[in-house]
């Protein structure tokens, strides 16, 4: 896509310095902003300081996604799976969800066992 003359660069910079409230002891943190080469200097808000950090998920590892019961795995601890092979069927909320393997892998472990009730997001089967 084509640019113009009149297209503005910016660049965040990381956090440069902070400065010390000492009416309300709170630290503020500010960021350097770059626009056109002039730079400006930015307050982070509590918010952004605040924030969740985020992390990739691990395609080594197979967590569930809604808390339920585990009614079947279908594979065992050092087995090979293909892609699209069924590993464990989930009940949550009287449905049942088959998790299948995205990849070709070989398990390394299963950390649930036929009739476990599990939270969301706990780790269920770990690839090698």
């Amino acid at each position: 896509m084509p640019t113009s003359d009149n297209s503005k660069s910016l660049n965040l910079k990381d956090v440069k310095s902070s400065e010390e409230n000492v009416e309300t002891n709170e630290v503020e943190v500010f960021q350097t902003l770059i626009i056109e080469d002039i730079k400006y200097k930015t307050r982070l808000t509590k918010k952004f300081m605040n924030r969740k950090v985020y992390h990739p998920a691990d395609p080594k590892k197979v967590l569930s996604f809604i808390p339920g019961t585990i009614k079947k795995i279908y594979t065992a601890k050092g087995k090979k799976v293909k892609a699209g092979d069924k590993l464990i069927d989930l009940e949550a909320m009287k449905m049942v969800n088959t998790i299948f393997a995205e990849e070709n892998q070989s398990i390394a472990d299963i950390y649930v066992k036929e009739g476990d009730m599990v939270p969301k997001n706990q780790l269920l089967i770990l690839f090698k």
